[in-house]
């Protein structure tokens, strides 16, 4: 073969290699192209929560909606085979705990979301007995005695606005009333001597007085010497000491030590976010230390006796929703999600060191690689503050192919959006849509300063950082900049409706998912069992029957309705006793008369939320139909 030859050969191999390798570097910087899916498959998800062990620990007693309204279920731990406990077609049941030494179950329900719940009992037979059966009455377990012959509950049978709490003996179902709740101090926590009583009373949202009164001789140690936020956190076993959490003197709540008879306090725990909960095993080997940590929990399992930490295998991008210890304290029942997947249950052996993952709750046609996992990141808002934020991208969105986006907006006031799972979320970043989930000034988790920075200022800074918010979507590359609306439930709800009427410009469309509009009529009908939080909820909001009212009118959408220019979007259950239904009535009236489009749609059998998914896959399959005709502004299209 001559020199030409070689030359043109090798040329023709180069050539061949550069497209070859050009292809390979085009295929691999593509963007990925989900599969969709329909609001049915999402709704196939199945949510679950729970986990109390059985007697002999070979069983956990859950909560699931797999049936599509939530029942109690029985886990088998050796073999994760799931058995139904309870057959509801009409109310949602929430498993509690097995009875102590018997088979038979306690589970909780209300009437289509009123949200009076009722403690069952239900025999092995199937058989069921309404143990707390006042016709107003709102009652909750609250724990088992400590020779596990009676059980604990707190219920406003007596006085709707205060809860009393009883001493049932599960022989003969017969309760004594251990106090009496006359000023809305409520009991947080008893010692197991049955001595001591932790009293919580509120003063504001972020501040409450935390007391200790003696049983016996009736004296009272107050431990909020200075003001800040108290919550309980149990006594020892031997009632020497009272542990409680506080951010007294700190940003982030911390936990503490007591000693009732030395009244010295320790700092048992602190970092640099907030202590969520903290409690002990059964025999106080182990101690359970919970952070609210940028958006998600982490879990903090601390052995006493050997002074050491104890650790499980990580689930990569876990949110540890819960965890209890048997009572052996041989395993551990975690509650864990991830940003792309439902919380699911496991148990860890402690000897063994064996994480098992009982349930998957993820509906199996769905590809988790379809799914976006949660980015937190921050902003600046308009005064330079840093606003904390979770980011979902379409998996194909990029610069050449611009999205749409929404503002999400938590519930509250005080909430957080948080990393964790949400089947809404997802189905909407599947089908296209960018979503940023702000915590906007007033958020909770990130310090009592931020926490605070919205009092008595609703519909105001909250809404810039809203707003704020959707000029960072705006700088993204691969944002539809002028297609960006928002969305959100209860306070969001409020949000979403502020932002439609009192910054009409601000957002093409706005999705109000049961949020209040009338904050005059809201603060004055909260439910009478909010008795004891009423004043603290006032100082944040303002007091509908003072000089206030004058400002809650000013910041209520429903006074404001004719302002409205965009498309909305309201759902509402009419069941809901904290955002009456009347409220959506008259904010979807107004906007009608304004000539504006406005999609309503009521479920008769819902609450504040949903908890059916037929009404879900319904409600929610209707929010995209919207988002595509009034957002993205492609027409009428199917759920799917």
């Amino acid at each position: 073969m001559n020199g030409k030859k070689l030359e043109l050969l090798y040329l023709l191999k180069t050539h061949f290699f550069l497209i070859t390798l050009f292809l390979f570097i085009a295929q691999c910087t593509k963007n990925y192209s989900p599969t969709k899916y329909s609001i049915e498959q999402f709704y196939q998800n199945n949510r679950i929560g729970g986990g109390a062990f059985s007697n002999d620990e070979t069983k956990l007693l859950v909560s699931s909606d797999e049936s599509g309204i939530f029942n109690v279920y029985e886990i088998d731990i050796s073999s994760g085979k799931k058995t139904q406990k309870t057959f509801s077609e009409k109310e949602s049941f929430f498993a509690i705990d097995y009875l102590p030494g018997a088979n038979q179950i306690l589970y909780s329900a209300d009437k289509g979301g009123d949200e009076l719940n009722h403690i069952y009992l239900m025999n092995e037979d199937g058989t069921t007995t309404d143990l707390t059966p006042g016709e107003n009455e709102k009652a909750s377990f609250a724990g088992w005695s400590e020779n596990k012959k009676s059980m604990y509950f707190i219920s406003n049978k007596r006085n709707p606005q205060f809860f009393d709490f009883y001493k049932m003996n599960i022989e003969n179902w017969e309760s004594e009333m251990l106090y009496k709740n006359d000023n809305g101090i409520n009991i947080s926590n008893m010692s197991e001597d049955e001595t001591w009583l932790a009293f919580s009373q509120t003063i504001t949202t972020s501040e409450n007085k935390l007391f200790l009164t003696n049983r016996i001789n009736n004296s009272t140690i107050e431990l909020s010497d200075k003001p800040g936020s108290y919550i309980a956190s149990g006594f020892s076993k031997d009632n020497k000491y009272f542990f409680f959490i506080t951010d007294v003197g700190k940003e982030f709540a911390y936990l503490v030590k007591y000693g009732i008879e030395t009244k010295e306090q320790e700092v048992l725990f602190q970092t640099t976010w907030d202590v969520m909960y903290s409690y002990l095993s059964r025999n106080e080997k182990y101690r359970v230390i919970a952070i609210n940590e940028d958006g998600k929990n982490t879990l903090f399992i601390k052995d006493l006796v050997n002074n050491s930490d104890v650790y499980f295998p990580e689930i990569l991008d876990g949110d540890i929703i819960g965890a209890s210890f048997s009572e052996s304290e041989e395993k551990i029942r975690l509650t864990i999600g991830t940003s792309k997947s439902p919380n699911n249950i496991y148990v860890y052996d402690i000897g063994s060191k064996k994480l098992m993952k009982l349930t998957e709750t993820l509906n199996p046609e769905i590809n988790a690689n379809d799914l976006v996992a949660a980015e937190v990141v921050r902003y600046s808002s308009f005064d330079g503050l840093d606003i904390p934020a979770i980011n979902y991208k379409p998996l194909d969105a990029s610069k050449r192919n611009k999205v749409p986006a929404l503002v999400w907006v938590h519930g509250g006031p005080g909430g957080q959006s948080r990393t964790g799972y949400s089947s809404l979320i997802q189905y909407l970043v599947n089908h296209g849509y960018a979503i940023l989930a702000v915590n906007n000034r007033g958020s909770s988790g990130y310090g009592k300063t931020f926490f605070k920075m919205d009092d008595l200022n609703h519909g105001d800074k909250d809404l810039k950082d809203c707003i704020w918010g959707k000029k960072w979507l705006q700088g993204q590359d691969y944002i539809d900049t002028e297609n960006i609306g928002i969305i959100g439930g209860s306070y969001g709800g409020y949000m979403t409706m502020a932002a439609m009427t009192f910054t009409p410009d601000e957002f093409k469309v706005g999705v109000n998912i049961f949020g209040v509009t009338n904050w005059l009529r809201t603060l004055k009908s909260i439910p009478p069992y909010w008795e004891s939080f009423r004043n603290a909820l006032y100082k944040e909001m303002g007091d509908p029957t003072t000089v206030d009212s004058i400002r809650l009118y000013e910041i209520s959408p429903v006074f404001h309705a004719h302002k409205v220019k965009n498309p909305v979007m309201v759902l509402q259950g009419a069941n809901d006793p904290r955002v009456l239904k009347i409220e959506s009535d008259e904010i979807v009236a107004g906007i009608e008369a304004n000539g504006v489009t406005v999609e309503y749609v009521v479920f008769d059998d819902e609450g504040h939320g949903f908890r059916k998914k037929e009404n879900e896959i319904e409600g929610y399959g209707k929010i995209l139909t919207f988002l595509e005709t009034y957002l993205k502004g492609e027409g009428e299209t199917s759920q799917n």
